[in-house]
């Protein structure tokens, strides 16, 4: 029975030391933090369908958009700032990043290609 108590007392010490030691190891490894959904944002093509002034939104069809895991298809989006849709109209060629704000997907930049 000794011996048993005995084992049993060295395994626990010896799972305590491995898992101090993880700790402290993983303590000692500088940390990094994930970029910003902006910087991270690729753009996509699209094609403008619909211009809203009124109600800041835009209309687009388009291609995948990875970092929001959206295959491609047309939808509505929200803009960041009214001005994006200044220069936009039904027919453009657009590259822009969207990303969700506040629950509701929004464009973050658009440019019309060339």
């Amino acid at each position: 029975m000794k011996i048993i108590l005995t084992s049993i007392a060295t395994a626990l010490l010896l799972a305590h030391g491995a898992a101090v030691a993880s700790t402290h190891a993983a303590a000692a490894q500088p940390t990094t933090t994930a970029p910003a959904a902006a910087s991270t944002a690729t753009m996509t093509e699209g094609e403008v369908r619909k211009v809203d002034k009124e109600n800041r939104k835009v209309t687009l069809k388009h291609g995948e958009i990875k970092n929001l895991d959206m295959p491609g298809m047309t939808m509505v989006f929200q803009v960041k700032e009214p001005s994006m849709l200044d220069s936009l109209k039904t027919g453009d060629k657009v590259r822009f990043t969207a990303d969700k704000v506040n629950g509701a997907f929004t464009v973050t930049g658009i440019e019309v290609s060339k």
